[in-house]
């Protein structure tokens, strides 16, 4: 088996990464359910941090420093070869750069009008979302649906009393965020380690910063908010991001996207470590939901692979 390290074509970039390797690799030791929670986690309180950041800062100037940053760490690490990629592979990455921007674009907008958690509760539901339409296992739907029913919960039994414009941010958040995944999915497959990764955030940058500079000027360049932006940038994109596109290699979209439904529960605890926010018993009622149908979201993934190894093994074709 190959690992992300050594992979050259698309047909190897899907190979498991299980190898005692270096870098990726080993990251893809956690397997891949493993690597998604711990994605969700330093994504969730990196965006605590982007909220203390926006005082300083503005919205566009906080998804700006973020995606500069991690596209230069990004290229720098990966050193991405430019040649040797065809029409589709550049177009796929141009496209996931874009989504990439957009989301983080419309989701800091919504942060900076909506409070935190309700804003992560409105985004998962493109998720969700994805999950139903994306999955060809019926029980799926009811693992998508209790955690629709958490999320819900989550966000208080309703959002009436939320600011239209930042619920529609968030909402809008949520297509991208669903789009996001198909596109990460597509780039892992086409190129090694993370090099399509590092192209598509220095796209997401370029077509970012000039908002970031037109909404925040010279604040971008105050050395605390530029050490505040780059701790964003770690920990909100490179870290997780790198993290859900080695999942994306070995594990379906459908279950990817409800194991996304963890995400409010996670904002929630980092919420309330970093921002002093409160979890009331409805919240944690809908923690409970939203934990339990990505339990049984992985407890039917890894059940199917099993069957399908077994009918496999049983008609002499594994191997």
């Amino acid at each position: 088996m190959t690992t992300p390290e050594t992979a050259t074509s698309p047909s190897s970039a899907t190979a498991d990464a299980t190898s005692p390797a270096t870098g990726p690799g080993r990251l893809g030791s956690l397997g891949p359910v493993g690597l998604v929670l711990a994605g969700g986690i330093s994504v969730q309180f990196g965006g605590a941090l982007a909220v203390t950041l926006m005082p300083r800062a503005g919205a566009l100037g906080v998804v700006a420093l973020r995606l500069l940053v991690a596209a230069v760490v990004l290229l720098l690490v990966c050193r991405p070869r430019l040649r040797g990629h065809s029409r589709t592979d550049w177009g796929t990455v141009v496209v996931f750069g874009i989504t990439m921007a957009a989301m983080n674009g419309l989701f800091y907008q919504a942060v900076a009008r909506i409070p935190l958690g309700p804003a992560v509760t409105l985004e998962v539901l493109g998720p969700l979302a994805l999950s139903v339409f994306a999955s060809r296992r019926a029980i799926n739907v009811v693992w998508a649906a209790l955690a629709l029913g958490g999320v819900f919960l989550l966000g208080g039994g309703g959002f009436s009393g939320l600011d239209p414009t930042g619920a529609a941010f968030a909402l809008g958040a949520g297509v991208m965020w669903a789009a996001y995944i198909v596109f990460s999915a597509r780039t892992g497959r086409r190129f090694p380690q993370a090099d399509g990764l590092a192209l598509a955030m220095a796209v997401g940058a370029v077509l970012f910063l000039p908002l970031g500079i037109a909404e925040s000027g010279t604040k971008l360049l105050d050395p605390v908010t530029l050490g505040l932006g780059a701790a964003v940038a770690l920990l909100s994109s490179v870290l997780p991001y790198t993290l859900e596109l080695l999942a994306l290699r070995r594990l379906p979209a459908s279950t990817f996207a409800i194991l996304m439904s963890l995400e409010p529960a996670i904002a929630a605890t980092a919420g309330f470590l970093i921002l002093d926010q409160a979890l009331s018993a409805a919240e944690a009622a809908a923690i409970a939901l939203v934990v339990a149908a990505s339990m049984g979201a992985v407890r039917t993934q890894v059940g199917g692979g099993r069957k399908k190894r077994a009918a496999l093994e049983s008609t002499g074709l594994e191997g």
